[in-house]
């Protein structure tokens, strides 16, 4: 990568940042790993990779992390759960990302690759080939509501040359989120059919969200403030792909036809008790608008600014998950 300085990756130790790392040193460049978990990063260390430990949170200990200068950065740390508080969402996706942009800016950056989320976008309604300038909903979530406040704060440095990249549905081998909590919600019991079994997604595999941030790295001054959709570009029935899934498993799948309406109420009395209980509903309105709905990326954006497509078909990726 034509840069002055080392690629630097926060959120090195979960599932995406450190599938960026490896990427990266495997290319050839220079890339350094950010994290605050000690131990996996000792873990890392131990591969062979350069680490620095920060608390993103914590501002003094994000520009000594980035002390020895950036060439460019990639932020894949952030707080990614279906539920919590919103003081939490704060420190971690804006906080940080603050911290982030004001600690590259003094390292010398020149390319900040932002990991955001079409969660930002996300409406009860059928959306297919939703794009990047589509008007924003009021949030869904305390998570889509800060990372759409952290996109604001990238898109407000075009200084550091922001790319901001929405993936939809990251899975892989390490996935530790999106698949694992489908078979587990399919092994405690029957799961939803909502609106006749129309809700239709497109996943993306890491190696495909990987192989963008790459191409996000090498664009030219076009690509400079832009928000790009990253996707498998395979708008699956969602029945279709939890079956899949559940398959490999040895997880036998169970349907039943609820009505929308009653499983949205259900979904806010639910979130409304964990706000009392502290303790992860089993349903969110979020999660049931998955099952209820019809969503899809816009991915033009991607080829025309990044020359990017996806590579890794949902049958394929299931393989190397499951490998």
């Amino acid at each position: 990568m034509p840069f002055d300085g080392p690629v630097l990756v926060t959120g090195a130790t979960g599932f995406l940042g450190g599938a960026v790392l490896r990427r990266l040193a495997a290319d050839g460049t220079r890339a350094v790993g950010i994290g605050r978990d000690r131990g996996r990063l000792d873990g890392l260390a131990s591969e062979g990779f350069e680490v620095r430990t920060a608390d993103l949170t914590r501002r003094d200990e994000v520009r000594t992390a980035l002390a020895g200068g950036a060439g460019a950065l990639v932020h894949c740390a952030a707080l990614s759960a279906p539920f919590g508080s919103r003081a939490a969402f704060e420190r971690a996706n804006v906080v940080a990302t603050r911290n982030v942009l004001a600690a590259a800016r003094e390292a010398g950056t020149r390319r900040f690759v932002h990991i955001s989320t079409p969660s930002v976008a996300f409406r009860m309604a059928d959306q297919i080939g939703l794009r990047e300038d589509a008007p924003l909903p009021r949030p869904i979530n305390h998570y889509a509501a800060t990372k759409a406040v952290a996109e604001r704060l990238v898109l407000e440095s075009p200084d550091l040359g922001p790319v901001i990249l929405r993936p939809r549905g990251i899975y892989g081998a390490g996935d530790t989120a999106l698949l694992p909590r489908l078979l587990r919600a399919a092994a405690t019991g029957p799961l939803p059919e909502l609106r006749d079994g129309a809700a239709r997604i497109d996943l993306t595999h890491v190696e495909d969200v990987v192989s963008a941030v790459l191409a996000s790295l090498r664009a030219g001054p076009a690509a400079d403030g832009k928000v790009v959709n990253v996707s498998g570009g395979e708008v699956l029935p969602v029945r279709t792909i939890v079956e899949a899934a559940a398959g490999r498993a040895g997880i036998r799948v169970r349907w039943r036809k609820m009505p929308l309406g009653p499983v949205l109420a259900a979904a806010r009395l639910s979130e409304a008790a964990a706000r009392i209980t502290r303790r992860e509903p089993r349903v969110t309105r979020y999660s049931a608008g998955l099952f209820a709905y019809a969503q899809s990326l816009d991915l033009t954006r991607a080829a025309t600014l990044l020359g990017w497509h996806p590579g890794i078909p949902f049958a394929e990726g299931l393989e190397r998950t499951f490998r």
